[in-house]
């Protein structure tokens, strides 16, 4: 006969082993972890570029050789295009979404309507672990390269705009990269 006590951990058990299931499915695309390769000598080292089609990031690190990682990026119509600069890094950073992005879809963003609520950074914020500020002529785009609690997104076309990438990945770029790096979105 099964006593109590069994019969409640093993309910336990069950339960949890689908979440841990889940969280242990997602595996990303070899295709998008970070690696050297070739790229246009014409590129100047320390430049970041971005091919938002091909869902790839670029960091120039020598003449012809570059750090590619995969990225999720903006939904048509949304994406960020053109030349900026990194003017800000902010480790754990803290995150509101825009005014644009709330008109958008406010029921997904009903706890930042009608105040000035910013959440927090850590684990559960949108922008993970680390981000990237990008400017343009001194103003804020309201773009950023940043970390991701969505890495199933990661070749992808489904942000609003901003430039995702698996934390691990976006903490290498961030220590790799210092303000003023040029970031070409084509």
């Amino acid at each position: 006969m099964i006593s109590r006590r069994t019969l409640i951990a093993t309910a336990a058990a069950g339960l949890a082993v689908p979440h841990l299931a889940k969280a242990q499915a997602f595996q990303i695309d070899p295709v998008f972890l970070p690696q050297d390769v070739r790229i246009k000598t014409d590129i100047q080292p320390g430049q970041i570029l971005v091919l938002p089609r091909a869902h790839f990031i670029y960091h120039v690190t020598a003449p012809g050789v570059a750090r590619r990682y995969g990225v999720g990026v903006g939904k048509a119509g949304l994406e960020f295009t053109g030349t900026a600069e990194i003017a800000v890094k902010k480790e754990w950073p803290t995150w509101r979404p825009t005014d644009e992005m709330i008109e958008r879809e406010p029921n997904k963003y009903t706890k930042f309507i009608d105040n000035d609520y910013v959440q927090p950074g850590g684990p559960g914020n949108p922008l993970g672990a680390r981000a990237l500020y990008l400017f343009q002529n001194g103003r804020d785009t309201y773009f950023r390269i940043h970390g991701t609690t969505a890495p199933h997104t990661i070749g992808q076309s489904v942000s609003n705009g901003c430039i995702r990438m698996l934390n691990s990945h976006v903490q290498d770029l961030y220590d790799r990269v210092p303000i003023g790096t040029v970031v070409t979105v084509l």
